[in-house]
């Protein structure tokens, strides 16, 4: 049975204190410092990864397995203009939090942290608790879980289970668990010519032509009807520019960005060659020269529904008195990096807020999401 609601460790505190370190990526800017000295006062043992500029952070409980594992990131994305009060001044007003990481992710962290903090008082877990904390989520996501999970797994570490805190809720806090994530891929596309008179079209090479019909036939294709788990695979045409303001002048160059969020179906590096293929014939049917940038990409991953997923599916239960759904919507996360060393998913408070500005939560739902992962840990170690 958890503890009543009035005396379980608070984790508004510390949610206020992680918010108020202005860790814009990649900086932590003391978030991390403030997670190490609360996990250290629990008994953890906690070390630091660094790669590049980013702090990574990792810590455990015990030395047995199973490993249960609580990650997440202490970075935020730039606050921007317009906010009500100090972004990073984590100010509660009307019985809401407000500040960067409010609802992504500083505040699960902090539930994290209390919940253990209050399973520990009263249980031993037969196994270890750990925590995998990164400063380079909202970034480029190179420098922080991926080659700390590497460094990890070459010092003999093993984790078994993880729960990522991204912002997964909807409507009510823990209503969708995600189990998986949609890949990720931003492509750049170039298109080369020669500039020339609109009455003369004979003497130039119109960029903007082969584009067009590289742009036309990647919407065409239908590239999949869905996979386990996952909506059909969608490809985005996200800007097209050309930069000519002239209407007599055929341009020397235009350029395409598109967005393809995709399912198990496909692999990134298949994709692209694909695009390649296309813009390349676009090019030669035209004369033109064609050239490709990857901006981005990230792969999906997937949990099979089963004892895992049924954990956690009866915690939020016993938590919030509902059942939740599974999903696989969203952005991505670093759990496609987990995904490679142990089964992982993703559960948080609502994500409506996330990255805007007078970003906000629910101070009562931080204090639920706490007794939620509490319900987690004293199931798994059961």
């Amino acid at each position: 049975m958890l503890m009543d609601a009035r005396t379980i460790a608070d984790p508004i505190p510390l949610a206020q204190a992680l918010m108020r370190c202005a860790s814009v990526t990649p900086m932590e800017a003391g978030a991390l410092g403030v997670v190490e000295a609360e996990l250290t006062r629990l008994g953890f043992r906690c070390k630091r990864y660094r790669f590049g500029p980013v702090e990574n952070l990792y810590a455990r409980f015990g030395d047995a397995s199973p490993n249960f594992c609580f990650a997440g990131h202490v970075d935020v994305v730039p606050p921007g203009e317009g906010w009500k009060s100090d972004p990073f001044a984590a100010e509660i007003r009307d019985g809401k939090l407000y500040g960067r990481g409010a609802a992504d992710m500083k505040t699960a962290i902090a539930a994290m942290i209390a919940a253990t903090k209050n399973y520990l008082a009263r249980a031993k877990p037969v196994g270890s608790i750990s925590f995998l904390l990164t400063c380079d989520e909202e970034g480029p996501a190179v420098e922080g879980t991926k080659p700390t999970l590497a460094a990890l797994a070459a010092e003999g570490e093993k984790i078994d289970h993880c729960l990522v805190g991204e912002p997964t809720s909807e409507d009510c806090v823990g209503d969708v668990i995600k189990n998986g994530r949609r890949g990720s891929l931003n492509v750049s596309i170039e298109m080369s010519g020669k500039q020339g008179h609109v009455a003369y079209p004979h003497r130039a090479i119109n960029p903007v032509t082969p584009l067009m019909e590289t742009a036309a036939a990647l919407k065409a294709r239908k590239l999949d009807d869905g996979a386990p788990g996952f909506d059909p695979s969608n490809l985005e045409v996200t800007s097209i520019d050309v930069g000519n303001a002239a209407h007599n002048v055929i341009p020397q160059r235009a350029s395409l960005k598109l967005n393809i969020r995709f399912n198990t179906n496909h692999t990134g590096e298949a994709l692209y060659a694909w695009i390649e293929d296309v813009a390349e014939a676009a090019a030669a049917r035209a004369g033109a020269q064609v050239s490709l940038r990857i901006a981005s990409r990230s792969v999906p991953f997937y949990t099979t529904p089963g004892p895992f997923t049924d954990l956690l599916i009866a915690a939020v239960t016993e938590a919030f008195g509902r059942a939740p759904v599974l999903a696989t919507t969203g952005g991505t996360s670093d759990a496609r990096y987990i995904k490679d060393y142990a089964q992982v998913a993703e559960l948080g408070l609502r994500n409506e807020t996330a990255h805007m500005v007078d970003e906000h939560c629910d101070v009562e739902d931080v204090r639920t999401l706490a007794r939620c992962y509490e319900a987690v840990l004293a199931r798994y170690f059961s």
